[in-house]
């Protein structure tokens, strides 16, 4: 594997479905803060973190990278969500508040396996040409991703190993099926360091903090090895019965919500074997 920095490499292949929702003015920090489920507030200007949007019963709508320059200039780098319904839900909530939300349409992300120009860790990195940088590298390796306003080249093997990544890392996809159907720790998500129990009220607040701290979360996720292709919502079962269901699927691999207390019994997906596998770390921010 590489590890040239992204300037150098030969560019970057597209990522299509992710998209950008920009929060601009006054109070777009503190309207970020009130909404979504991570602690904005505690975000240093410069860095990103992983974060969502939940309903009021706590499950999750999106997920996705909160990108914050400063207090009046958020970005919000979604994946799966659609970017127009996404961005006029938030609209509801705004009220008197000072922010615009708009989607950034002409803003593309690209990813490539190198280590980045600038970007490190969570800090967020801006190029003379205006590209912003993004650090998404992990222990299997270096990546990069960049937002920039020319879309980057079309290669569907490079976007598959993109995905493959993120799955083997923990990062859930939520296709359609799967919106709203799920809590943070179901979907294990502080893997990511992706929610807060600490910060103040935010839609679905309740459930995570009652969650967390009587201790009441029973199933998680689990990256599982299939021997077929596994879709969203296909079963998990253990002896003929079903324990829970597959979120998102790539290739041979597949991320599930399972009780976090399996049975010693083989495991199989739509009919098919089987076997439970470690999430790889580092792509907690």
């Amino acid at each position: 594997m590489s590890h040239k920095s992204a300037s150098s490499n030969g560019g970057f292949f597209a990522i299509p479905d992710h998209r950008v929702v920009a929060l601009e003015g006054r109070d777009a920090a503190r309207f970020a803060q009130a909404q979504f489920m991570n602690d904005v507030a505690a975000l240093a200007p410069g860095h990103w973190q992983w974060n969502g949007c939940l309903t009021p019963k706590g499950r999750v709508i999106a997920l996705f990278a909160l990108l914050k320059f400063d207090d009046e200039r958020l970005w919000l780098l979604l994946a799966d969500a659609d970017p127009d319904a996404f961005a006029a839900q938030l609209q509801r909530f705004v009220f008197r508040s000072k922010v615009a939300i708009r989607v950034g349409d002409g803003l593309h992300a690209g990813g490539a396996f190198a280590v980045p120009a600038l970007a490190r860790g969570n800090a967020i990195a801006e190029a003379a040409d205006g590209a912003v940088e993004l650090d998404l590298g992990a222990d299997g390796g270096p990546r990069a991703l960049r937002i920039a306003n020319a879309p980057g080249e079309d290669d569907a093997g490079a976007l598959a190993r993109w995905n493959a990544f993120d799955l083997a890392h923990g990062r859930p996809r939520l296709p359609g099926s799967q919106v709203e159907q799920w809590t943070p720790q179901q979907l294990s998500l502080e893997w990511l360091a992706a929610y807060s129990v600490k910060k103040g009220c935010y839609p679905g607040q309740e459930i995570v903090a009652r969650t967390h701290f009587l201790g009441q979360a029973k199933r998680g996720l689990a990256r599982l090895a299939t021997t077929a292709a596994a879709a969203p919502g296909d079963p998990v079962a253990a002896e003929g019965r079903e324990l829970g269901k597959v979120v998102c699927g790539h290739g041979g691999e597949a991320l599930a919500v399972l009780p976090l207390q399996l049975p010693d019994a083989p495991l199989a997906v739509g009919g098919a074997a089987c076997v439970r596998v470690p999430l790889l770390d580092g792509l907690a921010r």
